[in-house]
C-alpha cells in the first residue's frame, strides 16, 4: 500500500513538472514517454487531482487554439518487413501480372511490344517513399498567399497558434508567389549540429526543438527548420493531381521539401529501409523510418483518423548493450517479478538503468546472470526490455541470479511457476490486503480510501471482503482524520446495494493475473452463472478460446479458495450477481466503453455495469476497435482522448452517453467520411 501510495505521489509530481516544462519551452521527455506516465497515474488513482487539472483549460499554455486545415491524424504503422508487406499486398503494390487480354494480344502479335509495355505500366502502382522526420508537426495556414497562423498538431483537430515563433524558424514561407488558400505541413526538426553546440542538455533534438517552438518569448525559435511534405487546397480537392506535383509545387513556392523516393514495388522499399537506416546518422537531423504513400492524392482518405493509403515503415528497435548488476523483484499481491537493473546506458534518447525480465522462465531462457553483458531495447521505443545476451561478452565475472524463496510477507516457501512466481499461502497478509483493495476498486468505493483500509486491516478489524459489511458507523468514527459524518459517508457507499455482473464478482477476489474481461470471455462462453463456474473443470475452463491450462488451473484453484468468503459477501445482501440476460435484451452486445474522467450523474462503476448488463463490454485503455470512449470533456487534450482520435474511436460526453443508454444502439456509430472520430 505504501508503495502504490508513493508511486502516485511521484508520478503527480512528475506530470506536473513535465507539463510545467512542456509548455514553458524546456521540453524533458519525449510525448510518448509522458503518455506512459499519465496512463500509469490513471491507472492506480484516477481520481487524482492532476488528471482533471491538466488539459481541461483550452488555454492552459497561454496559447489560442485553431482547428487544422489538414487533418493530423495518426498513421498506421509497420515495424518490420513482414508488417509492411502485408500493408504492400493489401494496396497492390507488388509487381502485376499482365492481363489475360494482353497475354492473348501479345501471342497474336510476338513483336508487339508496346502492347505489352502499356498494359505492364497501367498495371504497375507507383508509390513515394519520405523520410519519417522525428520533430514536431506544424500546419502553415495560408490566405490568398499570405501566412496567417501557425498551428502545432495539438489533439489532431484543433493546437496551439504560434505564429510568431514560426515566422522565425528557418523553412518558412510567409509570403507565396500565388493566391493560395489553404494549408501547408510539415515538421519542425532541430539539426545535429545545433543541439551539440547549444541544447545538449536536452534529451535529444526532437524534446529540444518541441520545446523551444512552444516558448511564450519565441527565443531559439531561429535555431529550429521547417521541412514539409503535404499541402491542401481549401475547399479544393483536386488542386493537386498526386503526390509528385504537390511536392513540385512545394519547392516551386520556396519550401524545403523532405527526400522523397518512388517506388514500384515493396522489396526496392525495403531495401531502401535497411540502407538509410544505415545510414542515418550521418543525416542533418534525426528520422524514425520512411513513410510510404500512394502517388495519387486521395483527400477522402487522408482526412480519415488513420487513413489507408499510406503507412509509417518504422526503423528497427534501437539496441543498447549494458552489463546486468542487480535484479530486483517487485511484488503486487502474490506475485513477484523481476526488474533488471543495468549500468545506466542510452538508449532511443533517454538514459535506461532498468529493463523488464517478465518472469523467471525468461531469466532461465536467456541463461542470464549478473554480469552478463545484455541487450536492451525499447518496446515501442518506451519501455526497456532486456532482449537477450549480447553477442559479445565485456564481463569476466558473473554469478547466478538468486530467486526469492520465502514471502516476504508470511514466510511461505514461494512457488515457482515458471511463468510466474508467487505466495501459494491463501492466509497471507499480503495477499488479503491486496484482495481487499481490489475489491474497493472493482466497486469504485472512492471514499474508502487505502489508508483507511490498511488500518482496518492492521487492527485485524477487516481481514476478509465480507467483514466489509459488518462495520459499523460508530466504530469507524473512532479511526484517524474520520468523526462521524465522514465514517457515515463511508458506511451508506459500503451498504449501497449493488448488482455487479459474474464477471464483475469474481475479479473483484483478485485471483493472480485473472482480469474482469478474461472473466467476461468465460462468461460469453456459457459458464454465466456462480453455480455453473464452479462445476467447470480445468478442462472445461481451458477449452475457451484464448484461455489455456494455467489461467483455467488458477480460476478452479481460486474458486475453491474463496468459495466461503463469496458466500458471505452475497449473504449480506448488499451485493448480488445478475441474472444472465436473454439474447434480446442485450442490445448493446458487441460494443465495447472506455470511461475517463469524472462523470456527473453517476460514478463509473456504476455506468460500468450499466453497459454491461446491456450486453456491452468494459474496457480500461484506449485500444484499437473500441466503440465508444466516455468523457467527462471530449475536447480536452488527455493522452485518452489523443489516442482515441489516432484510432478513429468515437468520443462522447456524459449526455451523450446517457442518451445512448436510454436508446440502446446495436451497432456503433459511424464516423462521417471525412471526419476525424
Amino acid at each position: 500500500m505504501e508503495t502504490k501510495k508513493a508511486r502516485v505521489a511521484e508520478l503527480e509530481r512528475l506530470i506536473q513538472k513535465y507539463q510545467a516544462s512542456y509548455y514553458g519551452g524546456e521540453a524533458e521527455i519525449s510525448d510518448g514517454e509522458f503518455d506512459l506516465l499519465w496512463d500509469e497515474l490513471g491507472t492506480l488513482a484516477p481520481e487524482s487531482d492532476v488528471l482533471k487539472k491538466i488539459g481541461t483549460s483550452p488555454d492552459v499554455d497561454g496559447f489560442p487554439k485553431a482547428r487544422h486545415l489538414i487533418p493530423m491524424g495518426s498513421q498506421d504503422k509497420a515495424s518490420n518487413p513482414q508488417e509492411f508487406l502485408a500493408w504492400a499486398e493489401k494496396m497492390g503494390m507488388e509487381e502485376q501480372n499482365l492481363t489475360e487480354t494482353a497475354r492473348k494480344k501479345a501471342d497474336k502479335n510476338k513483336n508487339d511490344v508496346s502492347t505489352l509495355t502499356n498494359e505492364k505500366n497501367r498495371l504497375t502502382k507507383t508509390f513515394i517513399v519520405q523520410y519519417k522526420l522525428d520533430g514536431a508537426s506544424l500546419e502553415l495556414q495560408y490566405e490568398k498567399g499570405t501566412l496567417v497562423r501557425a498551428v502545432t498538431r495539438g489533439d489532431g483537430i484543433t493546437g496551439d497558434v504560434i505564429t510568431a515563433n514560426a515566422r522565425r524558424m528557418a523553412g518558412t514561407v510567409q509570403k507565396l508567389d500565388v493566391q493560395f488558400t489553404g494549408g501547408v505541413r510539415g515538421e519542425v526538426v532541430m539539426t545535429h549540429d545545433v543541439w551539440k553546440e547549444k541544447y545538449s542538455d536536452k534529451a535529444n533534438c526532437r524534446n529540444a526543438a518541441n520545446g523551444i517552438m512552444r516558448r511564450k518569448d519565441g527565443e531559439g525559435c531561429e535555431d529550429l527548420k521547417l521541412i514539409v511534405y503535404d499541402a491542401s487546397a481549401l475547399n479544393d480537392d483536386g488542386f493537386f493531381k498526386d503526390e509528385i506535383e504537390k511536392l513540385q509545387w512545394l519547392k516551386k513556392r520556396g519550401f524545403q521539401t523532405t527526400e522523397t523516393k518512388t517506388f514500384t514495388t515493396a522489396r526496392e522499399i525495403i531495401a531502401w529501409r535497411d540502407e538509410t537506416q544505415a545510414g542515418r546518422d550521418a543525416l542533418p537531423f534525426d528520422i524514425d523510418g520512411l513513410v510510404v504513400k500512394d502517388v495519387q492524392t486521395d483527400m477522402a482518405d487522408l482526412r480519415k483518423a488513420r487513413p489507408e493509403k499510406q503507412i509509417a515503415f518504422k526503423f528497427e528497435l534501437e539496441t543498447a548493450f549494458s552489463v546486468l548488476r542487480e535484479v530486483i523483484w517487485s511484488e503486487s499481491g502474490a506475485t513477484y517479478t523481476p526488474i533488471g537493473v543495468v549500468d545506466p546506458v542510452r538508449l532511443a534518447g533517454t538514459t535506461v538503468k532498468r529493463a523488464n525480465l517478465n518472469n523467471p522462465d525468461m531469466i532461465r531462457a536467456m541463461g542470464l546472470k549478473i554480469g552478463s553483458t545484455v541487450s536492451v531495447v525499447k518496446r515501442g521505443e518506451i519501455i526497456p526490455k532486456i532482449e537477450g545476451l549480447a553477442p559479445v561478452s565485456t564481463s569476466d565475472e558473473t554469478k547466478e541470479i538468486e530467486f526469492p524463496q520465502v514471502c516476504g510477507s508470511c514466510g511461505t516457501t514461494l512457488t515457482d511457476a515458471g511463468t510466474r512466481l508467487y505466495c501459494p499461502n491463501p492466509a497471507c497478509p499480503k495477499r488479503l490486503l491486496h484482495r481487499l483493495e481490489k475489491w474497493v476498486s472493482v466497486l469504485d468505493i472512492r471514499e474508502l480510501g487505502e489508508k483507511l483500509i490498511g488500518q482496518l486491516f492492521e487492527k485485524e478489524r477487516v481481514r476478509q471482503i465480507g467483514d466489509l459489511y459488518t462495520l459499523k458507523t460508530e466504530e469507524l468514527a473512532e479511526y484517524d482524520r474520520m468523526g462521524d459524518l465522514s465514517a457515515a459517508k463511508v458506511i451508506r457507499h459500503i451498504q449501497t446495494k449493488r448488482e455487479l455482473s459474474l464477471a464483475a464478482f469474481v475479479a473483484g477476489f483478485d485471483f493472480e493475473g485473472i482480469a474482469e474481461t478474461t472473466m467476461e470471455k468465460i462468461a460469453a462462453a456459457g459458464f454465466d452463472t456462480l453455480k455453473e463456474l464452479r462445476k467447470a473443470s480445468v478442462d472445461d475452463l481451458a477449452a475457451v478460446y484464448g484461455l489455456g491450462e494455467i489461467t483455467a488451473s488458477v480460476i478452479v484453484d481460486g474458486l475453491k479458495e474463496c468459495t466461503k468468503e463469496m458466500d458471505a459477501v452475497l449473504k449480506t445482501g448488499v451485493i448480488s450477481i445478475a441474472t444472465p440476460p436473454a439474447e434480446d435484451t442485450q442490445p448493446m452486445r458487441g460494443l465495447s466503453f472506455c470511461f475517463t474522467g469524472e462523470l456527473k450523474s453517476m460514478k463509473r462503476g456504476e455506468a460500468e455495469e450499466k453497459i454491461k448488463a446491456l450486453g456491452a463490454q468494459a474496457k480500461s485503455s484506449v485500444v484499437k476497435g473500441l466503440s465508444y470512449l466516455v468523457t467527462n470533456d471530449p475536447a480536452s487534450g488527455s493522452s485518452k482522448n489523443k489516442k482515441a482520435r489516432e484510432l478513429g474511436v468515437t468520443v462522447i460526453g456524459e449526455d451523450e452517453f446517457i442518451a445512448l443508454l436510454s436508446s440502446k444502439p446495436k451497432k456503433p456509430a459511424v464516423p462521417a467520411q471525412g471526419e476525424l472520430f
